[in-house]
This record gives structure tokens, C-alpha cells and sequence, in this order.
């Protein structure tokens, strides 16, 4: 899962993207509004957590800007604003949450993990493929209730496929969901993952469709 993350307290946005990274998402960290705006025009992201005292364009003309483009990015602002009216003006700006600093990690991981779920029009965390249950909380594993250890790129690999079951998924969609921008990718990195997922899982969970891409089917 990438996320997109504008912050520009340096100390407070280095413990926000290790902690987030650690939690299994791909983070993106940009330290400005401009930064920002410009790395949402570039790529596609599964949510933003967003300051609002940002220099160069403030974090709440950043989110209007985006909204008014028809970008759908679930967005949570993360900002020390704790009047009530900033946290309208956020929320009637297109924002979809917005926590006030400092932050919990552990809550913050589960609010990020519920608006994703929410734009995929998914109601419970757990995603479940026959026998399969993946459990992105406790990032988890299990079939028939015996736990599959994976590594962090075959659960994450796995998590995207689930969550998009139906849907054809490019290599491209996987590497940019699962790399950032400071990660150098070796060509064949998600066929060497897909490969080691297909001798855990079998060869019947993940379908490849030549030139295309890969398939879980519903």
C-alpha cells in the first residue's frame, strides 16, 4: 500500500515515514505543498496523510486543488490546527479524516488501513479468498487457520491482488504500489515474489495473463 506523505517537520516526518514503513506501507515523503501537488500529478497513491502549515502551498490548498482535479486519493490530515473550524474546513475540503498532532502510530496506521478499505467499497479489514484469510492488521496470513509466513513484499504483492480480486493487475501497478521513488526495482522483482507466493499458496491462486498482467479471480 503506498502512501503519500507531506510533512515538512523534518524529525516529526522521518518517525512518520519509518513508522509507517515498518507497519508495511510504502511511503513517499514529501516536505512541502508544492512537493506534494507535483507527486500526486505523477503518481497514483492509495492515500495521503496531510499537514496543513506547509511552506510553499499550504496543505488545505494542496487538498482543494486536488479535489477540483477529480483526484480520489483518501486523504487524512495530520496537522497541531485543533480548532473546530480548521477541522471543518478540512473535512468540507475534501478531506476524509484529520487527526490532530501528536499522533498515536498504531491508531494512525489503523485509520489510513480503514479509508483505503473504504474506497475499495470494502466493509470488514479481513480479505478472504477461498481458504485464504489476510488480516492487514496483524499482517497475517492464513489457510484453513494455519498461518503462511511471507515476507513483507508477498504479503504487500498479495494484499494488492486481493484487494483489486477480479481486476487485472499490471506489473507496473504492483511495482508502484509496492516501491518508492528512493527504491531502485530490479526488473524481474515481482515475477521472483509472484513465484515464491505460488509455491506457498499454489499456482491456482495467482493467474497470469500473459502480456497483461495477474489475476485473482472473486
Amino acid at each position: 500500500m503506498r502512501l503519500l506523505l507531506v510533512e515538512d517537520d523534518p524529525v516529526l516526518g522521518d518517525g512518520l515515514a519509518t513508522g509507517l514503513s515498518q507497519a508495511g506501507f510504502t511511503v513517499d515523503w514529501m516536505q512541502d505543498g508544492a512537493q506534494g501537488e507535483a507527486a500526486l500529478a505523477a503518481e497514483d497513491f492509495d492515500c495521503m496523510v496531510l499537514d496543513l502549515g506547509l511552506p510553499r502551498l499550504d496543505g488545505l490548498t494542496l487538498l482543494r486543488r486536488a479535489r477540483s482535479t477529480g483526484n480520489q486519493v483518501p486523504v487524512l490530515i495530520l496537522t497541531a490546527r485543533d480548532a473546530t473550524a480548521d477541522k471543518i474546513a478540512g473535512l468540507d475540503g475534501g478531506a476524509d479524516d484529520y487527526l490532530v498532532k501528536p499522533v498515536d502510530l498504531d491508531e494512525l496506521a489503523a485509520r489510513i488501513r480503514a479509508l483505503t478499505r473504504r474506497a475499495h467499497g470494502r466493509a470488514t479489514p479481513v480479505l478472504e479468498h477461498g481458504a485464504l484469510r489476510l488480516d492487514p492488521a496483524a499482517h497475517r496470513l492464513t489457510r484453513n487457520g494455519e498461518e503462511i509466513p511471507l515476507s513483507s513484499r508477498e504479503f504487500a504483492i498479495l494484499h494488492h491482488l486481493l484487494a483489486n480480486a477480479g481486476r487485472v493487475v499490471t506489473r507496473a501497478q504492483l511495482e508502484q504500489a509496492l516501491y518508492g521513488w528512493q527504491t531502485e526495482v530490479d526488473s524481474n522483482a515481482v515475477e521472483v515474489h509472484i513465484h515464491h507466493l505460488r509455491k506457498k499458496l499454489g499456482s491456482e491462486v495467482i493467474r497470469t495473463l500473459r502480456g497483461v498482467g495477474y489475476l485473482v479471480s472473486k
